[in-house]
């Protein structure tokens, strides 16, 4: 298959040039228009949760009530009551409501609630609704009418869902540009360095050039179809690079290595793709079934994290096997043009270090296997004690206006509109009824009498649905805060009605309950297709379980530093991000489909070496330290230069971006320094040649259609055969 792949991509090499410029070439002209397109909301919810079922109600019955503006608005010299200020407000409230964008707004001169004053009544805020049914048009309506929002001698600041969406997706631009420009200088004099060859290394920036534009392509083509999260572009741009690269060294790599022993450039690529080639595809297929996990979550921006990074791994994956390789046959023996003076006895002394390291830890297998577990699992002990939040303004970096309004309303106002819990109470009779106003009364104070709850006020009814409102002291997402929502559940309803939750804890735990009930779908899946893939590349189905537990640890510790950095707030300060004492709850799943399946790349470089020389040798021992001493310097350098791109995404200003980019670089290290260069060595020399172990009837399949690095013909001829029980299976 790869043979075939590799001579018809060198056969038609200007085609697929041709094909990939032009796709490139529609990538910069039409595919970067996704940024327009993506959703600016960010969509941690389940629609089918209480709380969205609760608003949906609401909408239904009363009408939309969310707030979808807070115009915030400060005097240094005037008071909310003086007649000044209340007419630039009120002038400001009178051209809205003229503008057509706008369905309604509110304001303490409308309303007389003192909740719109903050404490010293120096600051009022009014709460605009915008005219839209989705979010696109929400965010029209919004340019339409910002102009109107300056009022005379006040100082104003906007906040609110619309705002801070649009705030995020400035912050995304700029967050993407910033982390090229770091990156790409550092990327270039690295590869530089590793290849000692200014056009080898130029190939893998080449290639991702091309994932990056085909996949803002793909994603566009998506946008047409659902609501993809604009944070989705983060994740497109950073696994693009950093797959790109790695893919491309290992492809470049190994045809430098096979370019002088074959007979042409063509020869060396055919060589190349049924060994290096084989390689990278059953690692982009683990990827992308690890990322394809994430659409078992109903959530818009878990699902549109999964649709992004599966169209990647597979423009990775096109540039890798069909780009790369008729890059590489017009290239040919230019690829070591513009060359460095290479060390060849340093790079020689490189790999006979890793030689010695990998039998250093074949003979202390034991001790090394269980000092290395012992540490990752006692990285990860602080993921026991983790606190999981939902994202908010303080994402964003401090002083931006949509956060410096949230704060505001939390800090210097009776009640945050944003904080409030809403409960729509479908009746057994219509409201305006007599018998609907005292079900409904009776309902209310049994909400106001709950402890915690400061008071409960009507928001609108219609028909035999009311909305009511909620206010409470409690910190939306503490423990307070959920307790209260829990015991505000636990009322029985009016008799022959319902009542539904929605607001800041209610969209928290109908979070945490919709992830943890997919979770373990999630794992199950990725674990089962895993074991499936690695089979068909490996032909064992000890070695695919082995490489899962050791992905898990490797997890571990990253989800460890993401509580002692982003949950206690160490590192904060030169990290530049403000500690909520919570760890967003989409996070770890995003991370575990990332991480796992890049952890899986690396275990299927080095396996595959390894499966090579005891293919061609049947010496299990010198088969793992040749494997790590082929592969230790590859791995080694992709690792580092996908710790550039990930790294300089970790720069962020969007926090919990930053906590993804921050986990996946520890994840990163961890697992390509202690768990590939001692883990792997010492635990396949603990379980011996029953890593190759599979069941009789699986071997004898693998035998006759699996997927091997060289065909058997190209054996050594003074290869020693396998032990029999390990070739069929029997004993």
């Amino acid at each position: 298959m790869f043979t075939f792949l590799g001579r018809a991509t060198t056969r038609r090499r200007w085609a697929v040039l041709a094909g990939a410029l032009i796709l490139v070439l529609v990538g910069i002209v039409w595919g970067t228009g996704v940024f327009g397109s993506l959703s600016g909301e960010a969509g941690f919810d389940d629609p089918d949760s209480e709380s969205v079922r609760a608003r949906t109600t609401i909408e239904g019955a009363v009408g939309r009530t969310a707030v979808d503006v807070l115009a915030l608005y400060r005097s240094d010299d005037a008071k909310v009551d003086d007649p000044a200020y209340k007419s630039a407000v009120t002038t400001v409230a009178d051209n809205l409501a003229a503008s057509g964008a706008v369905t309604a707004v509110r304001s303490y001169y409308s309303t007389g609630s003192p909740a719109f004053v903050s404490a010293d009544r120096a600051a009022t805020y009014v709460a605009i609704q915008l005219k839209g049914g989705d979010a696109a048009t929400r965010a029209d309506s919004y340019d339409e009418v910002s102009g109107l929002l300056e009022a005379r001698g006040l100082d104003v600041e906007l906040g609110g869902p619309v705002p801070m969406g649009q705030e995020i997706n400035g912050q995304i631009k700029g967050d993407i540009a910033r982390a090229e420009l770091l990156a790409m200088p550092i990327l270039l004099l690295l590869m530089v360095i590793i290849f000692r060859s200014a056009v080898a290394a130029l190939l893998p920036l080449a290639v991702g050039a091309l994932c990056i534009m085909g996949s803002f392509v793909a994603l566009r083509l998506v946008t047409m179809i659902t609501d993809v999260s604009v944070f989705s572009i983060n994740l497109v741009t950073m696994l693009g690079l950093g797959l790109a690269i790695d893919y491309a060294l290992f492809i470049v790599s190994r045809f430098r290595e096979e370019l002088p022993t074959s007979a042409t450039p063509t020869e060396a690529v055919i060589r190349t793709m049924r060994t290096a080639g084989r390689t990278v595809a059953f690692s982009g297929l683990t990827l992308a079934v690890s990322l394809l996990s994430l659409l078992f979550f109903p959530q818009i921006f878990l699902r549109s994290m999964g649709i992004g990074g599966v169209a990647t791994v597979l423009f990775a994956l096109l540039g890798a096997l069909v780009v790369l390789p008729a890059l590489l046959v017009v290239i040919g023996h230019r690829i070591d043009s513009w060359r460095l003076p290479s060390p060849r006895k340093a790079a020689a002394a490189d790999g006979e270090r890793w030689y010695r390291i990998a039998h250093a830890v074949m003979r202390r297998r034991g001790v090394v296997t269980i000092g290395v577990v012992g540490v990752l699992l006692a990285l990860g002990l602080p993921f026991l004690r983790v606190d999981w939040g939902t994202a908010d303004a303080r994402v964003l970096p401090e002083g931006t206006e949509a956060r410096v309004v949230a704060e505001a309303l939390g800090k210097d106002f009776p009640t945050d509109p944003s904080a409030a819990i809403t409960v729509a109470v479908t009746l057994a009779d219509p409201v305006e009824s007599q018998a609907g106003k005292a079900a409904l009364g009776e309902f209310s104070d049994a909400l106001a009498a709950v402890p915690g709850v400061d008071g409960v006020d009507p928001v609108g009814a219609g028909g035999d649905t009311a909305a009511l409102s909620i206010r409470y002291a409690a910190e939306p997402q503490s423990g307070e805060g959920m307790e209260l929502l829990t015991a505000l559940r636990a009322l029985p309803p009016p008799a022959g009605g319902e009542a539904l939750f929605t607001g800041g804890p209610a969209a928290l735990t109908d979070l945490l309950d919709s992830v943890g009930a997919r979770l373990p779908w999630m794992g199950l899946f990725v674990g089962l297709v895993s074991i499936v893939l690695l089979f068909l590349a490996f032909g064992s189905l000890v070695l695919p379980i082995k490489s899962i537990v050791m992905n898990l640890l490797s997890l571990s510790a990253a989800f460890g530093a993401i509580v002692l950095i982003f949950q206690d707030g160490h590192l904060s300060g030169p990290l530049g991000f403000t500690p909520t004492g919570l760890v967003d709850a989409t996070m770890p799943v995003l991370m575990i489909a990332i991480a796992f399946g890049l952890a899986m790349d690396y275990e299927v470089f080095l396996v595959s070496r390894i499966r090579e020389q005891w293919d061609r040798t049947g010496d299990h021992v010198e088969s793992i330290a040749t494997g790590v001493q082929k592969t230790a310097k590859i791995i080694t350098a992709a690792a580092l230069l996908l710790v550039v791109v990930v790294g300089a995404f970790a720069t962020s200003g969007v926090t919990f971006i930053k906590m993804v980019g921050v986990g996946l670089v520890v994840a990163i290290v961890v697992d390509a320094t202690i768990v590939r260069a001692l883990l792997v060595p010492a635990t396949m020399r603990i379980l011996g040649p029953r890593c190759w172990w599979a069941p009789a009837p699986m071997r004898r399949w693998w035998d006759r259609h699996g997927f091997r690095e060289d065909e058997p013909a190209e054996a050594a001829p003074d290869a020693a055969p396998r032990p029999a029980e390990v070739v069929t299976g029997t004993t």
